[in-house]
């Protein structure tokens, strides 16, 4: 049977301060919607300090911003969207248009038509997310989307510089220099210098994410993503190192991100915990890394693999790293995550950065729900119908008309009856139930 050899945070005080998220998103989307501009302004100066004449950079400015990147970094960027251009462009492959005639003389059909409009986030507070820049942009370009906008906020007093580049190279229409809740509410319900778009996509903190999640409906999003979350599964093929070194490596993202280890060996947990505590004391990110163990590090001590499988889809991690003998065993077994790195020569920053998977994966058990960001994600599947002849109309009508009366819908079913007499010369009262 599973059990802890170290707990996070209590689910209480998580719902507590998810509740405060809540509350502080409500009052800046309602505050976005009522004065527009005047309040994304207000919000940014408060927020982030930053109040420029336009929050959208002209060609003159893009171009002045790359040109502070260096070469070997712009080769970098240009080599990290390779990479996911050509497996965004090998998954769309995958995605056919469909037509079938399914009976005699009617045919049903699918399309793929690419959304309209989206706008991207790119977080940029704590650190400089360049490559959410090529998950979010490049996939829709692969995708089809005709107009992309792209939000960071400002680093250092002005637009970073790589993150412009990457949204540059990648394909975004208009770039802003404008972060947080501010920013996604601007994107999605409009202002009078920001035209709303169709959708919403990319990763961000808890106050990003649940503007997102508030602001669904209104607009599309791509999914609920973020604070980073991390699950590492390790026998002892591995040692301790390797597996702390890889709990860190996400917890850097902030003070809210999980990082859990799932392991059928207790002399790997607690060489792990040692090894945490000796990373965390020369870490340069330990002040978040430190407080994300804290608060959500937790290890869980399984007796065999079928019981990590257990554990593994419980938790339903954005992230989960598989180091065991067998890796394929999870690949095979596991249902809930985000994405899976298996076998200890890769790992989750591959992913977050150039392998050429999506980083923006679902956090906060989605994963039971849905996958991550794809470029299927940009893809409305849509349906139609065509009858080719009387006796088909004819056919189905009846059908059609006897269904509706069970359910009680008569002017529906006088749609099916009216063709049934056009078609079929049958006379067919209004509304008639047949026998």
């Amino acid at each position: 049977m599973a059990h802890y050899l170290k707990r996070g945070m209590d689910a209480s005080a998580i719902k507590a301060a998810d509740a405060k998220v809540r509350e502080t998103v409500e009052k800046i989307l309602a505050d976005v919607e009522a004065r527009r501009d005047a309040a994304v302004r207000d919000l940014s100066q408060k927020f982030d300090g930053w109040l420029p004449a336009s929050f959208k950079l002209t060609a003159s400015e893009t171009e002045r911003a790359i040109s502070q990147v260096s070469k070997r970094d712009l080769d970098d960027i240009k080599f990290a969207q390779a990479q996911v251009r050509n497996f965004a462009q090998k998954q769309k492959e995958t995605l056919r248009d469909l037509e079938i005639e399914t009976l005699p003389g009617v045919v049903l059909g699918h399309r793929h038509i690419p959304v309209n409009s989206i706008g991207c986030y790119v977080p940029g507070g704590r650190y400089p997310m360049v490559a959410s820049a090529h998950m979010s942009i490049v996939t829709a370009r692969v995708a089809g989307v005709k107009r992309i906008i792209a939000c960071a906020p400002p680093f250092k007093g002005g637009p970073h510089p790589a993150i412009v580049a990457a949204m540059h190279f990648g394909g975004a229409d208009d770039i802003y220099v404008l972060g947080g809740v501010q920013a996604v509410a601007a994107m999605a319900l409009g202002t009078e210098t920001i035209g709303p778009v169709d959708m919403l996509v990319g990763p961000g903190n808890a106050y990003v994410a649940e503007a997102k999640r508030q602001l669904f409906g209104r607009v599309g999003i791509d999914l609920l993503a973020g604070p980073t979350e991390t699950l590492i599964i390790a026998d002892d093929s591995v040692d301790g190192e390797i597996c702390a070194t890889d709990l860190l490596g996400q917890a850097e993202h902030g003070p809210t991100s999980p990082a859990i280890l799932i392991t059928n060996s207790e002399k790997l947990a607690r060489e792990t915990m040692r090894e945490v505590d000796r990373l965390l004391a020369m870490l340069p990110t330990a002040d978040a890394a430190g407080k994300a163990w804290a608060d959500f590090g937790e290890v869980i001590l399984c007796d065999s693999e079928e019981e990590m499988v257990r554990e593994a889809d419980r938790v339903a991690s954005e992230h989960v790293q598989v180091m065991t003998r067998n890796p394929d065993y999870f690949l095979d077994n596991m249902k809930n995550y985000g994405s899976l790195f298996l076998g200890p020569r890769t790992n989750v920053a591959y992913g977050d950065k150039v392998i050429g998977t999506n980083h923006t994966l679902p956090t906060k058990k989605a994963a039971r729900y849905t996958g991550g960001l794809w470029v299927g994600k940009f893809l409305k599947t849509c349906t139609y119908q065509k009858v080719l002849t009387d006796q088909a109309s004819a056919m189905v009508g009846e059908y059609c008309s006897r269904l509706c009366i069970l359910e009680g819908f008569y002017a529906h079913a006088e749609q099916a009856n009216v063709r049934v007499r056009r078609y079929g010369g049958r006379n067919v009262a209004f509304a008639q139930a047949a026998e």
